[in-house]
């Protein structure tokens, strides 16, 4: 019989309750107690929702800093979930979603669906950055494509990047829809998770024919949109790769020996060997799709 939780509910539900009890006053956890045990005297909905909007107000929004071990761990346990950068009314949020019960599959997800419904810019951040630790975990996939057609930036951001729910659970064209709209909207590929692995041929197509249209319009591309060409270089797009090659940013330059290094395409390989010093800054780590990543930040 299949289980709501894949990972250990309750280690997790423990580990996130005493970071916020770390950081929370005495009146934030007495209310969080009380609320607690309302819901487990009276499963009531209602009140489970009332309680979802309303913490805010008593645990503050403070930003969750913790040591790099901490949240290793706390990845390690619940699938690469990343609370770095949280603040402290998400986390008691998220904390919150994992206290309805869950073995009645269509209750629950009858539940969180209505908080998504509801759910003001802020709620919406918490939900879908919560989704790597929902219950039931294939019932969250077309509210996950829907959250990808979203226009609010913040919202985007928690199910891009850091979240580990669409690389496991979303099919390949609303993986590739994911991407192409983080490249759109300009947010911080390099933090989407197994964005290497879940690289694919229609996704490469995609994405060139993108660049092309950027290029059309004088418009900039993203060098990190290279990066997902890699395995899938062919005669057809060889000459654009070419293009950025010879650009005369730096970025691009670096971006496209990183392409061509990593290609098993003999046309790319030789092409890096026309710039040695950058294929031996590659090889002893110097350049790095990260680098390029930080680079565009700074």
């Amino acid at each position: 019989m299949e289980q709501p939780y894949d990972y250990d509910r309750d280690k997790v539900s423990a580990y996130l309750y005493a970071i916020i009890e770390q950081r929370s006053t005495d009146q934030a956890l007495a209310w969080l107690a009380q609320r607690s045990k309302v819901l487990q005297d009276s499963a009531s909905v209602q009140q489970f929702n009332l309680t979802f909007s309303a913490i805010p107000r008593f645990t503050g929004k403070e930003i969750v800093t913790l040591p790099a071990g901490t949240t290793h761990e706390l990845q390690e346990t619940a699938h690469g979930f990343f609370v770095q950068g949280y603040t402290l009314d998400r986390l008691a949020r998220t904390w919150w979603l994992l206290q309805w019960p869950a073995n009645d599959r269509v209750n629950y997800v009858q539940t969180i669906e209505g908080l998504f419904n509801a759910a003001e810019m802020n709620e919406l951040v918490a939900l879908y950055g919560a989704l790597p630790l929902l219950p039931w975990a294939q019932e969250w996939k077309l509210r996950t494509s829907e959250g990808i057609r979203s226009n609010i930036g913040t919202v985007l951001e928690a199910i891009m990047l850091h979240n580990a729910y669409p690389a496991r659970y979303l099919d390949e064209p609303a993986w590739n829809q994911l991407v192409l709209k983080a490249f759109f909207t300009e947010k911080a590929v390099h933090d989407i998770v197994e964005l290497d692995e879940r690289a694919n041929a229609k996704l490469a197509a995609i994405l060139i024919d993108y660049a092309h249209e950027r290029w059309a319009a004088g418009r900039p591309v993203n060098p990190m949109l290279w990066r997902l060409v890699t395995r899938f270089i062919n005669d057809a797009n060889m000459p654009d790769i070419q293009r950025v090659w010879h650009s005369a940013e730096n970025i691009e330059k670096e971006a496209a020996a990183l392409t061509c290094y990593y290609s098993t395409y003999a046309p790319a390989r030789a092409l890096l060997q026309q710039a040695p010093v950058l294929e031996q800054e590659i090889k002893e780590g110097l350049l790095s799709w990260g680098r390029v990543a930080a680079k565009q930040v700074n």
